[in-house]
C-alpha cells in the first residue's frame, strides 16, 4: 500500500512538473517565442524574446550552436540555446538597442 501512494505521489509531481512547462509555452505574446538558456538543463531559465531577433545574425549564431549541440532533431520539447544566461542577456540587450537606434533614427 505504501509503494501505491509513493508512486500516485511520483506521478503527479511529474505531471504538475509537465503542466507547469506547457503553461510557460502558451503565455507567449503574439510575436515572440520561448526559448531555454543555459548550459545545465536543470538550470536553463526561460526567456521570451521577439521573432524579429531570428533574422539577426547574432541570434542566428545561437541558433546555430543549439544545432550543433543537439542536432535538429533532439527530444526536447523546446528550443534551447546552450550558452550561459548572462551571454544570451548581452546578445538579447544588444539586438534589443540596435532595434531601438534604427527606429530612432528613420
Amino acid at each position: 500500500m505504501i509503494q501505491f501512494k509513493t508512486i500516485v505521489f511520483q506521478v503527479k509531481r511529474v505531471v504538475d512538473k509537465k503542466i507547469s512547462r506547457l503553461r510557460h509555452i502558451i503565455n507567449v505574446r503574439k510575436g515572440h517565442f520561448a526559448v531555454y538558456v543555459g548550459v545545465d538543463e536543470e538550470e536553463a531559465k526561460r526567456f521570451v524574446v521577439p521573432i524579429s531577433y531570428l533574422n539577426h545574425p547574432l541570434f542566428q549564431a545561437l541558433l546555430h550552436q543549439a544545432e550543433d549541440e543537439f542536432g535538429t532533431d533532439h527530444k526536447r520539447k523546446s528550443l534551447t540555446i546552450p550558452c550561459a544566461k548572462d551571454v544570451f542577456i548581452d546578445i538579447t540587450s544588444r539586438l534589443k538597442r540596435s532595434k531601438f537606434i534604427r527606429t530612432e533614427s528613420n
